[in-house]
């Protein structure tokens, strides 16, 4: 039995690579740290089958001590500053998480025991400023965020390990991937969350700023696949992971609403806080290197995605209203849906 240890284990995509490994059988440990508020949703369904264990990405010993404790095969780093706003907001800290703690994740491994397999989750947002369409493992990197900045560092140190000491620590570099687990703060959330809200007699509108921004979005559960082909290939290789398309926020917010039998014209209110100090514009990944040499295919379409995010929260809420939980404003209005 393979142990795997993932930090950022309560995020979206430490929550579906967790499933994944139970499936294959691997024992999984989970990095979680010390929070005065605790948040094991994503988890819940799996609380028998994990161990978690507490550490910090900021805390050089407390990496070294769970890899001498757990000894895993495989490290999948997830834990990060992910939100993308907030890193404006947070330049520092962002970079101590989603940066230099990339670096004391290898130097642990370093020390401890470098037969260890690593996997790095690098991010689109790197590309930022474009350069070309579609983007690959070659596009030079103009990242236009200090979250994009930071994940461009974690990027370079994770290939500096692999080269300068033989370690088998690569980076996934995966483009914009959703879930019915992804946080209410991404726009993608918000949305289905907000529509799911009007649909139901909620909510009167739905707030956004750029509604122009184009994004490759895939489906979480079939991005995790690709972190673990990663990890079983037999040299170290980074990777563009991506579905190939590329669709606005508008098109988002359009299959939502079509979905629960409303126009989104009617409910979409612009609001120019929400727009960012420098934006990214249009992103499309070429994922052809990963299809070809880890066979790895993105198999949740664009609009099936979108139907199961708004499915999924169209049943959460309607529990809270049946449960008292909540209040509708008045009555529902989609026909496709009740909390009856």
């Amino acid at each position: 039995m393979k142990t795997a240890l993932i930090t950022g284990i309560t995020g979206q995509d430490g929550s579906y690579l967790a499933d994944l490994l139970l499936e294959k059988g691997y024992r999984v440990v989970g990095m979680l740290r010390r929070l005065s508020l605790d948040n094991y949703a994503r988890i819940e369904h799996l609380a028998d089958r994990v161990e978690l264990t507490q550490g910090d990405l900021l805390d050089q010993a407390s990496l070294q001590g769970i890899l001498r404790e757990y000894e895993p095969d495989e490290v999948y780093n997830m834990a990060a500053m992910s939100f993308v706003p907030t890193s404006w907001n947070q330049p520092v800290l962002t970079g101590e998480f989603t940066a230099l703690g990339v670096t004391r994740v290898l130097e642990a491994i370093r020390m401890v025991d470098r037969s260890v397999r690593f996997y790095q989750a690098s991010s689109s947002e790197m590309f930022g400023k474009v350069r070309e369409n579609p983007q690959n493992e070659r596009t030079a990197f103009y990242p236009r965020s200090p979250y994009g900045v930071a994940k461009v560092y974690g990027h370079y140190i994770t290939v500096n390990y692999r080269e300068s000491y033989d370690m088998f620590a690569v980076s996934g570099i995966l483009f914009n991937h959703e879930s019915p687990r992804r946080g209410l703060e991404f726009v993608t959330r918000k949305i289905t969350d907000g529509v799911a809200r009007i649909a139901l007699g909620l909510k009167d509108a739905l707030y956004l700023g750029n509604l122009e921004a184009r994004r490759d979005w895939g489906f979480a559960g079939d991005y995790v696949k690709a972190m673990w082909m990663m990890l079983q290939n037999e040299e170290p290789e980074d990777y563009v992971i991506a579905t190939g398309e590329s669709h606005s926020v508008r098109e988002f917010v359009a299959l939502a609403f079509e979905h629960v039998g409303l126009d989104g014209d009617e409910y979409v209110k612009l609001d120019p806080r929400l727009l960012r100090p420098a934006d990214v514009d249009h992103l499309i990944g070429d994922s052809s290197k990963a299809q070809h040499e880890l066979g790895w295919e993105p198999e949740v379409s664009f609009t099936d995605l979108v139907h199961m995010m708004i499915d999924e929260d169209v049943r959460q809420l309607e529990v809270s209203v049946r449960h008292g939980e909540l209040h509708p404003l008045h009555s529902p209005s989609s026909t496709l849906f009740s909390t009856g």
